[in-house]
C-alpha cells in the first residue's frame, strides 16, 4: 500500500482484480459480477479507500466531470433543466461542470478557447443553435454530446414540440370563444444567439388562427424583453393600441406574468375583461391562477443526462434519439370566454 493515502492501484491488487475492474465496481458504469464487486467494496473499505474522479482515471482516462453549457442560468427554463441535470449525474456519481456564458460573445469566446479539452467526459448544451464552426469544435473533442432545447444534427437531443405547445394555449383561447387573440412576444437579449423557441411558438401561434380562419393583425402583437418588465411592457403596449385583444397567448410564463400585473394595474379583471395564457408552467403560475401549457423542464435535463450516461457506458452504441417530451394544457383562473358568450 502507498506510504500516504491508498490508489486505486493499491485496492486492485487487494481485490485481485484490474484497476479498470475498480473503477467500474465503484462508480457503477458497467456490469459487474456481485461477487467481484463485493471483493472491490470490501478491499476498498478495509484500505480506506475514497474514490475520486482523478483515480478513476487511472484506469479510464475519464474525468467524472460532464460540462453543462448554458446561456442564462438565471432563467427559470435552464436552472431548472440543470437541477434536472445534476441530479442524474449525482446519482451516477458524476459532477456537473457548469459553463454559464450570458451572451453571444462571451459564447464565441468559449469555442474560440475550447475550455473543455481534458477536463469532462461529455457535453450537455442547453438550448443552443450552433454554427457550423461552433459544431466543428465540439466534435474535435471527441467527446459524447447531447443538447436540451435544441436539435445537434448527429447527437442526442430531448425538447418539447414548441409549434405543438403554442397551438395548444392558442386553440383552447379559441375553443372558448375568443377571436381577437394578442400575442406578447420575448424580444431576444442578443439575436445572435438565434434561440429557435420563439420563432417556433410565434409559428404555433399564426397556425392556430390561419386554421381557424382568422387574420394575423400586427396590432395584436408586442413584444417585450424577458422577464415580468417585458411582459408587463408588452401588456400595456396592446392596451393602448388600436385594436383590444379579448385573450392574449405570452411565448411563456414570465412574460405572462407581467402581462397579468399591467392588467391589474389597468384596473382590468382577469379573466373577465382579459383572458391571459402562456407556456411553461413556471413555479409561480399556481399562486396567480395562470392557465399555461406545461412543460416539465427538470424531466428534460434528467433525460438528457441520462442520454449521455448511456452514451458514456457505450461509447460505441448508436444514441442519436431526438426526443421530444409531451406538454399538457393545464387549466387555471386566467382565461375564461369573452363576455359575450357568458
Amino acid at each position: 500500500m502507498s506510504p500516504d493515502r491508498p490508489s486505486i492501484l493499491d485496492v486492485a491488487a487487494r481485490a485481485g482484480v484490474s484497476p479498470a475492474t475498480v473503477s467500474r465496481s465503484l462508480r457503477g458504469l458497467a456490469k459487474v459480477a456481485p461477487q467481484t464487486r463485493r471483493r472491490v467494496l470490501d478491499a476498498a473499505a478495509e484500505l480506506s479507500y475514497v474514490a475520486s474522479p482523478q483515480a478513476a482515471g487511472l484506469a479510464s482516462g475519464r474525468t467524472g466531470a460532464v460540462a453543462v453549457v448554458v446561456p442564462f442560468i438565471t432563467r427559470w427554463f435552464f436552472s431548472t433543466v440543470v437541477a434536472g441535470v445534476t441530479d442524474a449525474l449525482r446519482e451516477s456519481g458524476y459532477d456537473a461542470v457548469l459553463y454559464h456564458l450570458g451572451g453571444a460573445d462571451h459564447r464565441d469566446r468559449f469555442f474560440e478557447q475550447m475550455p473543455l479539452a481534458r477536463k469532462v467526459d461529455g457535453i450537455l448544451s442547453l438550448s443552443m443553435p450552433l454554427t457550423e464552426d461552433h459544431t466543428l469544435a465540439l466534435r474535435a473533442l471527441d467527446l459524447p454530446l447531447v443538447s436540451v432545447g435544441s436539435h445537434i444534427p448527429g447527437s442526442p437531443s430531448v425538447r418539447i414540440d414548441e409549434v405543438a405547445a403554442a397551438r395548444t394555449a392558442v386553440n383552447h383561447l379559441l375553443n372558448q370563444g375568443h377571436e381577437r387573440i394578442g400575442f406578447i412576444a420575448g424580444t431576444p437579449d442578443d439575436p445572435r444567439f438565434g434561440f429557435v423557441s420563439s420563432e417556433l411558438r410565434r409559428q404555433g401561434y399564426e397556425s392556430a388562427l390561419s386554421a381557424a380562419g382568422l387574420p394575423q393583425d400586427p396590432e395584436l402583437v408586442a413584444s417585450g424583453p424577458h422577464g415580468l418588465d417585458g411582459g408587463s411592457a408588452a401588456m400595456t403596449q396592446l392596451l393602448t393600441g388600436s385594436v383590444l385583444p379579448t385573450a392574449v397567448f405570452a411565448e411563456y410564463d414570465e412574460l405572462a406574468l407581467g402581462a397579468l400585473w399591467a392588467l391589474r394595474r389597468a384596473g382590468m379583471h382577469v379573466p373577465d375583461a382579459m383572458s391571459v395564457v402562456g407556456i411553461d408552467n413556471h413555479e409561480l403560475a399556481p399562486l396567480v391562477e395562470l392557465t399555461t401549457v406545461a412543460q416539465d423542464a427538470h424531466e428534460q435535463g434528467n433525460v438528457a443526462a441520462h442520454l449521455l450516461l448511456q452514451a458514456l457506458g457505450a461509447p460505441d452504441a448508436d444514441i442519436g434519439a431526438d426526443l421530444v417530451l409531451p406538454t399538457r394544457l393545464v387549466l387555471r383562473g386566467s382565461t375564461a370566454p369573452p363576455r359575450q358568450f357568458r
